[in-house]
């Protein structure tokens, strides 16, 4: 990736986002749009930025309401950012906010925008249910009806199975199979065990825990006052503090029965929340008072066989990410990974270390190396924090910036894998507050 022109690096002035909440709970109510004026609106109150500072806004949202298609003008507006301000919606599945903050740091690069708002929103809790389609036919023809026999006549040929209303799939359209039964497969291959996987649900939910309870959340964390009783939401739900060995083991298979070892307790909730994040130009930064904190480097992504390798996606855009700096994995402080499955993030680990998978699908002699458990996920991931799909991205990046901040590091590295059989990498630097 070229080097940007000087004084155009995008760098990361400050991000937040709402506590997650499992769906059908705290945001039941409200629409993807409702979480990102919040949001957005949040960002602004945080940094003391003139809403008129902003050239431009990208959110990421995967299941979208036909309603506000483009969440993110909406949710602008409602924040109150001038309606001159251009904004547009990004959906890449589970990476789309990723998406929206690389989208920002290319417009920031080649010097269309200065400042800009990059994040994501998403509801599961109200997803999209809408009628079938010979009911859909039928309703259209009959903006020409006109007599009681033409209304009669669109009846014709209608079973009752067509009245029942169809809900959005989480299978893959390409294949016809959900996520959770090529997580399955995936851990198969890489010979991930079921107890690994509890193991690595364990530490998810133990970190989100700990940081939670000693403020290190905090920092990212934007608190929502939702209505009718407007008492605030403060903290992520989806962390289970009472978890344990014995209580995941006790988990049935969840999609693969009954010799899969993906369980509920190993997998990302259906969640909803929002994100959001502030991008600058250096020279923009600087000149107006802000200080940077960390500089968003090289990104890459990739997609491979969504059949085969459908969540395999970091194995193969990690390599290309560091071998694009002249990095390795041991120059890398800090690593954000997320979380779909337990087996599917030790899948992951298992391909950068094998000498294997280096060779046939990467072309290369050695291995990637190893991640050591002490640099990922140090404050939980997905699982025990939530995956609002289109807002996950922005949580990795303001997390792996925040670790770098604390943690005394120099290099971050964050990482998704995507429906479709899509991924991410993306390098962060840390830059001197």
């Amino acid at each position: 990736m070229p080097s940007p022109p000087p004084g155009r690096t995008a760098v990361f002035v400050d991000g937040c986002r709402l506590p997650f909440q499992r769906s059908g709970t705290g945001y039941a109510d409200l629409m993807a749009y409702d979480m990102g004026r919040m949001v957005l609106r949040s960002l602004l109150t945080r940094t003391g930025l003139p809403p008129e500072r902003i050239d431009r806004v990208v959110m990421g949202n995967v299941v979208q309401d036909v309603n506000t298609s483009n969440v993110a003008r909406e949710s602008a507006l409602a924040a109150g950012i001038p309606n001159s301000v251009p904004a547009f919606t990004v959906t890449m599945a589970c990476i789309s906010s990723n998406q929206a903050v690389t989208s920002g740091v290319d417009l920031i690069r080649c010097g269309q925008v200065d400042i800009m708002a990059a994040g994501g929103t998403e509801t599961l809790s109200d997803p999209p249910v809408r009628l079938q389609r010979p009911v859909r036919k039928r309703l259209f023809k009959a903006r020409k009806a006109k007599s009681t026999g033409d209304y009669l006549d669109l009846l014709d040929g209608l079973s009752p199975g067509d009245l029942i209303p169809e809900s959005p799939d989480i299978a893959e359209f390409s294949t016809g199979e959900v996520m959770g039964e090529s997580a399955d497969r995936l851990a198969a291959m890489f010979g991930i065990s079921r107890e690994a996987q509890d193991e690595y649900a364990l530490r998810s939910h133990q970190k989100a825990a700990t940081a939670r309870d000693d403020g290190r959340l905090d920092e990212e964390l934007a608190s929502a006052a939702v209505p009718p009783d407007f008492n605030p939401i403060t903290t992520d739900n989806v962390i289970r503090d009472d978890t344990s060995m014995e209580k995941l083991e006790g988990l049935p298979p969840a999609f693969v029965t009954p010799f899969g070892t993906i369980t509920a307790g190993s997998s990302s909730a259906l969640t909803d929340g929002a994100s959001a994040t502030l991008l600058m130009a250096e020279e923009v930064a600087e000149a107006e008072g802000f200080a940077p904190r960390a500089a968003l480097r090289n990104y890459t992504y990739v997609a491979q066989d969504p059949k085969t390798e459908l969540l395999l996606g970091p194995a193969y855009a990690i390599p290309e990410v560091l071998d694009e700096a002249d990095l390795s994995l041991d120059d890398i402080d800090v690593i954000e990974l997320h979380e779909a499955f337990a087996g599917q993030v030790l899948a992951v680990l298992e391909a950068l270390r094998s000498e294997t998978f280096a060779e046939e699908h990467l072309n290369r002699s050695d291995p990637v190396g190893e991640v050591g458990m002490d640099r990922l996920n140090t404050r939980g991931g997905s699982i025990s924090l939530g995956h609002p799909f289109g807002a996950t991205g922005a949580r990795l990046v303001m997390s792996a910036v925040n670790r770098l901040h604390d943690e005394d590091g120099r290099w971050a590295l964050v990482s998704a894998c995507a429906a479709g059989g899509q991924g991410h990498a993306m390098l962060i630097e840390r830059m001197a507050e």
